[in-house]
């Protein structure tokens, strides 16, 4: 599935395209940013980013200019349960649209393999997004790293 949006601002105007990583560079700048904005923060190691998932997930990204500004993975748990992961956009790009999309591009994706419910853990700054997007939470996830609270969402 391929999205091209264009957000036009006061000083500003930019496109993107939501899609599937096509290359080896574009798959490192997918955990690239992941861990920029997932894990550095925290003083996390380099690979961090990574899990025993990777190979069979699907992993989407949002570029722009040939650069990768957003990113996030979805699997399947079960036939009809699919989750999604490791959902971020570069500081620079947040609040335009660009997580929205890829959330849309994800949860497509896995009910085209059989989803009839998508959960996902929501770190507690970005339930709202989830909840404008039809989730709700249905019990409270652990606190990561000693200070970010976790949510399990799901929308059916």
């Amino acid at each position: 599935m391929l999205s091209t949006m264009e957000k036009i601002g006061k000083e500003m105007k930019f496109s993107f395209e939501i899609r599937e990583p096509e290359t080896k560079a574009e798959l490192e700048q997918y955990y690239q940013l992941h861990w920029k904005i997932l894990r550095k923060p925290w003083n996390q190691p380099k690979g961090s980013e990574r899990d025993e998932l990777d190979n069979s997930a699907m992993k989407i990204i949002a570029v722009e200019n040939g650069k990768v500004v957003g990113c996030g993975r979805g699997h399947l748990n079960s036939k009809e349960q699919g989750q999604i992961r490791y959902m971020a956009v570069d500081k620079k790009f947040q609040r335009q649209g660009i997580g929205t999309e890829l959330l849309k591009t994800l949860e497509s994706k896995l009910k085209n393999n059989g989803a009839k419910e998508i959960i996902l853990k929501a770190r507690e700054k970005a339930v709202s997004l989830y909840e404008k997007q039809g989730y709700e939470i249905f019990k409270e996830g652990e606190i990561l790293f000693g200070e970010i609270k976790h949510f399990w969402m799901r929308k059916r």
